[in-house]
């Protein structure tokens, strides 16, 4: 539900595989402000319907929509340099569609605020949050945004009216202990409003369930001490029907899957020297599944989306 809204589908598992062979759908020109090309992108969105991906393009202070199969994006959002200017992004960190897929929802990071921009209208933009931190966005089924706020530790949930949110996730200041969070970035919302964040300066990702007064580390299950390494910096999370977590971390150029009860992650794409090889990421971020159970990788320092597509055979 993270990013398209809908839930991962039910063909991926456990014994799921991806070609390690990647393709490049967006950027791979090099870093650039060219249409062909992203700059430090971060957060993506990937739409099913529309069979497209917007891409928060940070070093460009820009949204860019890109159709699958196309050798260009278009400017959404931003783009006109850097600043606070309401037309303006100072790097945007994540990127939604509103369950009407009328406006897109922008973590506009450097400008502390959540913002709102019609994709009926580019001239109509609105501050839809001041104030906030925000780097990662999901959305449930009903529609209520949830935003981790990377500054204050924690994570709300908005709904229609809002004017302050709830905090659903952390919001006992910076720790370590089960009730805190520590540098949030990415998070993942599934069919149950359990929230999954990836817990970055903790080293660790994170499921508060719905009303919880605080989290279940789910990966590593181990403390630090006793695996050290064993995940550091995790950025991105998602999470498949069986409760399996595929994550993204600084300390790694592969992305893991950890299964319920498994004291390790296993390697599912990536290689662990990083490049710019088909077969290989180098600090990956965000990360999507589409509805036939692609998985998508924000490759940022090589400035490209990878695509793997899942193996059937």
């Amino acid at each position: 539900m993270m990013k398209e809204n809908i839930c991962p589908p039910m063909i991926i598992n456990i014994n799921s595989k991806w070609k390690q062979n990647a393709i490049t759908i967006a950027g791979g020109n090099g870093q650039g402000s060219e249409l062909n090309q992203l700059n430090q992108p971060y957060g993506m969105y990937v739409d099913n319907d529309d069979q497209c991906i917007y891409i928060a393009d940070g070093g460009n202070h820009r949204i860019v929509r890109w159709e699958f199969d196309a050798a260009n994006g278009q400017i959404v959002a931003g783009g006109n340099g850097m600043g606070s200017a309401i037309n303006q992004l100072n790097y945007p960190m994540d990127a939604i569609l509103d369950r009407e897929k009328k406006h897109l929802i922008i973590c506009d990071y450097g400008n502390m605020r959540v913002v709102r921009w019609s994709r009926q209208n580019s001239q109509d933009q609105q501050i839809l949050i001041p104030f906030i931190g925000c780097w990662g966005l999901a959305m449930d089924n009903n529609g209520d945004l949830y935003i981790s706020d990377m500054e204050r530790h924690q994570v709300r949930r908005w709904q229609e009216g809002d004017r302050e949110g709830t905090i659903v996730a952390g919001g006992n200041g910076q720790g370590n202990q089960f009730n805190q969070l520590s540098n949030p970035t990415y998070i993942f919302v599934d069919e149950y409003y359990s929230i999954y964040v990836a817990d970055t300066r903790n080293n660790r990702v994170m499921k508060w369930m719905k009303n919880a007064a605080e989290g279940i580390r789910i990966a590593p299950t181990q403390v630090p001490e006793e695996n050290p390494g064993s995940m550091v910096g995790p950025t991105g999370v998602i999470v498949d029907h069986m409760g399996n977590i595929y994550v993204s971390n600084m300390g790694s150029h592969q992305i893991t899957r950890w299964s319920p009860d498994e004291m390790e992650g296993a390697p599912v794409v990536g290689k662990k020297e990083d490049g710019s090889g088909s077969t290989q990421l180098s600090y990956s971020y965000d990360l999507s599944f589409d509805r036939y159970g692609n998985l998508y990788v924000v490759d940022t320092e090589n400035n490209r989306i990878q695509k793997f597509i899942i193996n059937l055979d």
